[in-house]
């Protein structure tokens, strides 16, 4: 399905906190992992359904040796139809970790089919999309306080957002904020979940993931992306996402 794609993995590897544009759904098959979440920390073990929310701030450490996980990401908008089916509220998120054998049953029949060499498409659009609906309308999550962002941390969001490849220092951000530096590193951490450095880096890998996508060479996508050079480009590829970028090429483009 156009704007969708699946990973498997299984790794040591710890994640650092950074969020998706899209929306991820996967399921544990071997191990377990503590993550952050929208509620705090959860532990998720073999058959437990992990979610994330477009935009949501999580991060991953396994527990006891690697554990073994599938995720598929999709554009948000597949979601969000089928949450506008469900209900119209908009704070509505759905669950970060969900325990439904229904649910985690499905999950495993999608992902074996991906495996196979020959599958019908319809039979893997029509098992996502079946899970979409089980989730939105079992798994739903209303917050009773959804997280607002002062004024002044939007802007210097938005500003990270609006040019990723800019180089931009921590001064040049608090002058932009009328704030410290130290008031600048405290807010944001508090409000976005990471420092701006860190905000910054999953910026540039995900641009870095569209130009790879894309067919772009490493050393170019790393350029095009705002890293110095092919080696930073790799060293916060794989800190993020567990694999290196010419691996991640590799598989993305078979």
């Amino acid at each position: 399905m156009a704007g969708t794609e699946a990973m498997a993995l299984q790794s040591e590897h710890t994640f650092p906190r950074h969020s998706h544009d899209h929306f991820g759904i996967g399921v544990i098959s071997q191990g377990a992992q503590r993550s952050w979440s929208l509620l705090g920390q959860i532990e998720a073990g073999p058959e437990d359904v992990i979610i994330v929310n477009p935009g949501e701030v999580h991060d991953g450490m396994p527990l006891k040796g690697a554990r073994s996980w599938q995720m598929v990401y999709l554009e948000p908008e597949l979601l969000w139809q089928e949450l506008r089916m469900e209900r119209s509220d908009a704070d509505a998120v759905l669950k970060p970790l969900v325990r439904d054998n229904s649910l985690s049953h499905r999950l495993f029949q999608l992902f074996f089919a991906l495996h196979q060499t020959k599958v019908e498409p319809g039979f893997l659009e029509e098992t996502l999309l079946q899970c979409l609906m089980h989730l939105c309308h079992h798994h739903l999550l209303t917050l009773a306080f959804p997280p607002n962002m002062t004024p002044t941390i939007q802007r210097a969001k938005q500003y990270l957002d609006d040019a990723p490849s800019r180089q931009t220092s921590l001064s040049e951000l608090a002058t932009l904020c009328g704030l410290s530096r130290f008031q600048l590193l405290r807010s944001f951490a508090r409000e976005v979940g990471m420092t701006p450095h860190a905000y910054l880096m999953q910026l540039r890998v995900r641009n870095a993931r569209q130009w790879l996508a894309k067919g772009n060479s490493v050393a170019d996508a790393a350029v095009m992306s705002g890293f110095a050079d092919q080696s930073h480009l790799t060293r916060a590829f794989s800190r993020q996402m567990g694999i290196t970028p010419a691996r991640y090429q590799k598989a993305i483009l078979l």
